[in-house]
């Protein structure tokens, strides 16, 4: 997949790019709450689940992918879209 920095991206690519990446980020965090939950309950009534190493190490994907979402905002704002 080719990774475009959202000053290079065209207005539509922009604008398809937010509305795709928006929900997509949300999803994710819903995902990643649950499953650290889900951790959480599994440690205090078994005393070990591997969940929890789990979802801290997809955490990342999730600040990266607010960050593109946050950049393509801005890129969309100071472009008067």
């Amino acid at each position: 997949m080719k990774s475009n920095k959202p000053t290079e991206m065209s207005n539509e690519e922009l604008i398809k790019s937010q509305k795709i990446l928006a929900p997509l980020v949300i999803m994710l965090g819903i995902a990643l709450l649950l499953l650290f939950g889900l951790a959480l309950y599994k440690t205090f009534t078994d005393q070990s689940s591997p969940l929890m190493i789990t979802s801290l190490a997809l955490m990342p994907i999730l600040f990266i992918n607010i960050s593109s979402l946050n950049r393509i905002k801005k890129e969309i704002k100071a472009r008067n879209l």
